[in-house]
């Protein structure tokens, strides 16, 4: 038996409910991690208020990254062995002390980094790089603008699009969270209570790229925020996905708008970002040139706490769940 985070019922942080249940087995090509820490994202708060079901054949658990040490392997995995230390995006589960997912989903830890950084790196590091770098194409010297700079995903966006010489701009709701993303490297971050992020890119020339998480009325102003032949990838909607558009702009300014959503993606696509990081993310990582931005650490049966901060948005960068010793 092993102790884990369930959802007692859809609701607010209060739900989350420390209980026993059995271990899980690793099947054909999974790994079994004894996890050390567990990233907290807002797709658990989602799934915990009712609003994002696991796919099928996932944990009920919540939890999509882990950090721990490999402790059995299912028939076929040869990439991974007993006593590895990994980090791994996960289908769910992550709330436990023991989870398992695909063999080809785990990155080792990088050498420099403690096992609570590592937990930060496997969900925003996917989703950034398949979102900005394979789907949205960004290039070298191409402005880039991210909104919500201080989160998770925005601190990773800021620092991995600098890395690569791209111009980085961004939104965050406070002068002390825009500080925050300048000190990583974004060109120039806007307080946007106070500050309409739409003028600040077209006096810059537009945005190549932008990354949004928020949707809403904002789809309209990104639009108009962007360059010709601009792109917009949406990650998320925390304003809702339904807007009325006027497209003519995209035939236009041959604008291009994207998506995706990560959990839902075949093992094989994941597995293939997974690739891309070894080899082209994690030396920068291990070079101290990109690093995970962390915010505070919960213990596991503090999971309730960690979602209120994280749903307080008074966090910068990632929270995490110390589960193992």
């Amino acid at each position: 038996m092993m102790k884990a985070v369930e959802i007692s019922q859809p609701g607010g942080p209060d739900v989350l409910t420390l209980v026993d249940r059995p271990m899980p087995e690793p099947a054909h090509d999974d790994v079994l991690i004894k996890v050390a820490f567990a990233g907290v994202n807002r797709p658990d708060a989602l799934q915990r208020a009712g609003l994002y079901n696991p796919p099928k054949n996932a944990s009920d658990l919540p939890g999509l990254e882990a950090s721990g040490e490999v402790v059995a392997v299912g028939a076929g995995v040869t990439s991974v062995a007993v006593g590895d230390q990994v980090c791994a995006l996960l289908p769910g589960g992550g709330y436990a002390e023991y989870v398992t997912t695909p063999a080809a989903h785990c990155l080792r830890v990088p050498a420099g980094l403690s096992m609570a950084q590592s937990a930060c790196l496997p969900e925003t590091f996917f989703t950034v790089w398949s979102n900005v770098f394979m789907r949205g194409g960004l290039q070298a010297g191409e402005r880039f603008l991210v909104h919500g700079g201080s989160s998770g995903i925005g601190t990773t966006a800021i620092q991995l699009a600098k890395a690569f010489g791209a111009r980085v701009f961004t939104t965050a709701g406070s002068d002390e969270k825009c500080r925050a993303c300048v000190d990583l490297g974004a060109e120039a971050a806007f307080n946007y209570r106070d500050v309409d992020f739409v003028e600040k890119m077209q006096a810059v020339g537009g945005a190549d790229l932008i990354l949004d998480m928020v949707g809403g009325p904002y789809i309209q102003r990104n639009l108009k925020s962007l360059a010709d032949d601009g792109r917009l990838v949406q990650i998320a909607f925390l304003q809702g996905p339904k807007v009325e558009l006027n497209l003519m702009q995209l035939m236009m300014r041959r604008l291009t708008v994207t998506g995706s959503t990560l959990r839902p993606q075949s093992d094989l696509a994941k597995a293939r970002i997974a690739d891309q990081l070894r080899s082209k993310v994690w030396p920068l990582i291990e070079a101290g040139k990109v690093t995970p931005v962390m915010d505070q650490e919960f213990a596991i049966e503090d999971a309730a706490l960690a979602h209120a901060r994280m749903e307080s948005s008074a966090h910068i960068g990632k929270i995490v769940l110390r589960v193992g010793t």
